[in-house]
């Protein structure tokens, strides 16, 4: 950063941005306003301040950041390499309509590269145009409804057209909205599982498509809140032993008890506590939380204050990636309305205890779904992940005891206060009880998100979504970080127990089905170029490992491989073991996963067609 942009002056709309968020300066000389402790323990706020001068101008310019620096005590190179830091936002002037197009594993071959195209050609090169301009995204958590965009207007609120066609793609970056009004993300919303009749025992997705996602009443008389007056009867130790007791394992990936979890905090006898909930999914392939928080947002509010309330939480904080908008209004809408009615605040309920939820927006660091990252991305640092020990539970936010828990976790223990901890473990066994929520996109007739019981089979789960369309090749389960798994294994049961016996993973809950005319060594690279450009760039493995394996898929793709192709495979090989072994965080023990699963699979010598 040139430091002499630390001169630069905000204008007053600049100003007016950020002083929205932090509050007002009270009139005294901008340099010594807020300095000291006070405005450094604020440092929180920088990401929320980025985001309102984004979004009010179109672009951080460095008299914005040189005033957000002030403001908060934060050193301009710092804030500098947040902004940086997120592809969201843009330290460079650009055009005040973007239209994010996702390019992607699901979208890439249903549209996508043909939609860039038509931009390129209507309004010009990718990021180029003063009025208007279009940029490639990665996953934008719309897989179901393939193809997707985001559009981001100066002052106005982000909205998603999905699916999108080409016309409506130009309609909404010319600004023709009555061209596409109907595709807009808050009139237009997928409900899963509803293709044929409403199948029974849903417990997760019981509400979704039937409950009014924007009123709290209409959650209450679908039973919203009698879990929380479960909770609040059996007190917060009984109800950590209710979910200890119903081998409830975290839904992230990691697979982590949940109980255990809880417990560790609501011991720690350092205080405060806080609770954590990610909803930062941003792998390629997922979209389940997306479709909970857009249908049935209450639920989670309710969900965070029981886990609050049992581990001695006064604070929660809600970090969801900033590809969804309609989700965050929702949430924000249900944040609001739970406070109102006392389900948040000092004295939950007239119960005497206390809990609120802040939420927090990302700004498209695939990265921040790690849950230390993402503990830095909300303390207004890079969302880069810290090293373990000390673990969350010990030392996390604000270097206090903090609870971690993903979305689908959090929804699964209003069922678990619901029926008890026995009964739920009783579904499923092992380390996987209860329902699981799959996202199930691609080469299938029904894309969408499905709950099935713990155990069920990979082709059951296919059944539900009507099947797959064309001549099954393979499919990748569990993500982008996840294993391919081929025709002939439908029927491993989707425990975590099943699919590390045939060396694949859960991972996310993706199930993404690909045909013989999919361009596996494409989708390959494609895979490869998401975890370059979403490394933090912390740790010189996955910094460096991330792009000599995507330039070692280019040369296998061109058959300009250096040497023979068998060393190009044997140097993803050595690639891959390094990443494993010596980088920081899951993102780089990961990357190659699928790269590798598919050599080993044979399935890189794979064209259209063969």
């Amino acid at each position: 950063m040139d430091l002499r942009l630390t001169q630069a002056r905000a204008t007053a709309a600049e100003r007016e941005a950020v002083d929205r968020v932090v509050g007002p300066s009270e009139g005294h000389d901008e340099h010594f306003a807020d300095a000291g402790h006070a405005a450094r323990s604020r440092r929180h706020l920088l990401l929320p301040a980025l985001h309102a001068v984004q979004e009010d101008i179109g672009w951080i310019s460095p008299g914005a950041l040189n005033h957000v620096s002030l403001r908060l005590s934060v050193p301009p190179a710092d804030a500098y390499g947040v902004a940086t830091f997120y592809a969201m936002f843009s330290t460079e002037p650009r055009a005040p309509k973007v239209v994010h197009v996702c390019d992607d594993i699901a979208c890439g071959a249903r549209g996508g590269e043909a939609m860039a195209a038509a931009l390129t050609a209507e309004i010009g090169a990718e990021g180029q145009g003063e009025d208007v301009c279009w940029v490639r995204s990665p996953c934008l958590g719309l897989c179901e409804r393939a193809p997707a965009v985001l559009l981001q207007r100066t002052g106005e609120p982000d909205y998603s057209i999905a699916p999108a066609s080409v016309e409506q793609a130009l309609a909404a970056a010319t600004g023709d909205r009555a061209a596409s009004d109907a595709d807009f993300d808050d009139t237009s919303v997928s409900v899963p599982q509803t293709g044929s009749p409403r199948a029974e025992g849903l417990r997760l997705l019981r509400r979704v498509g039937l409950v009014d996602p924007e009123s709290l009443d209409d959650y209450r008389a679908h039973g919203g809140y009698s879990a929380l007056r479960r909770a609040v009867d059996l007190g917060p130790s009984r109800v950590i032993t209710e979910v200890s007791d119903s081998s409830l394992t975290g839904r992230g990936g990691a697979a982590f008890p949940t109980g255990v979890k809880w417990d560790g905090v609501a011991r720690a006898p350092e205080r405060p506590h806080y609770l954590v909930c990610n909803a930062d999914e941003s792998e390629p392939g997922t979209f389940k939380d997306r479709v909970l928080l857009e249908n049935d947002p209450f639920a989670l509010v309710e969900a965070m204050t029981i886990a609050g309330y049992a581990a001695g939480c006064e604070r929660g904080y809600l970090y969801i990636r900033g590809e969804y908008p309609l989700a965050t209004r929702r949430l924000e809408n249900a944040i609001e309305q739970a406070r109102l009615r006392g389900y948040l605040g000092e004295d939950v309920m007239g119960e005497g205890f206390s809990f609120d939820i802040e939420l927090r927006r990302g700004a498209g660091a695939y990265i921040c779904g790690e849950e230390t990252a993402l503990l830095n991305s909300i303390e207004g640092y890079r969302g880069e992940p810290r090293n373990k020990p000390p673990f969350p539970s010990v030392s996390g936010l604000f270097g206090k005891p903090t609870v971690i828990n993903n979305v689908e976790t959090l929804y699964n223990v209003l069922q678990v206060l619901e029926v008890g901890g026995p009964a739920f473990a009783s579904i499923g066994g092992g380390r996987s009880t209860g329902p699981k929520l799959f996202c199930v996109s691609g080469a299938v007739a029904r894309p969408g998100v499905y709950e099935v019981p713990f155990g069920a089979t990979l082709r059951q789960v296919l059944d539900l979504a009507g099947g797959t369309t064309g001549e099954l090749r393979t499919i990748l389960l569990g993500g982008a970080a996840g294993g391919f798994v081929m025709p002939d294994q439908l029927d491993v049961p989707l425990t975590l127990e099943g699919t590390r016996e045939i060396g694949a993973s859960l991972g996310s809950g993706v199930i993404f089905a690909l045909d013989t005319e999919a361009n596996l060594p494409d989708i390959l690279r494609r895979i490869a170029a998401f975890f370059r450009d979403e490394s933090c760039g912390q740790c010189v493995p996955c910094r460096v490992g991330t792009v000599r394996q995507e330039e070692a898929l280019a040369r296998l793709a061109r058959g300009t491989e250096i040497g023979s192709r068998e060393q190009e495979l044997a140097l993803l090989d050595d690639l891959a073991r390094v990443m494993r072994d010596a980088s920081i965080c899951g993102l780089g023990q990961t990357a190659p996963a699928a790269v590798q699963s598919a050599i080993s699979l044979e399935l890189l010598n794979g064209r259209p067609g063969s």
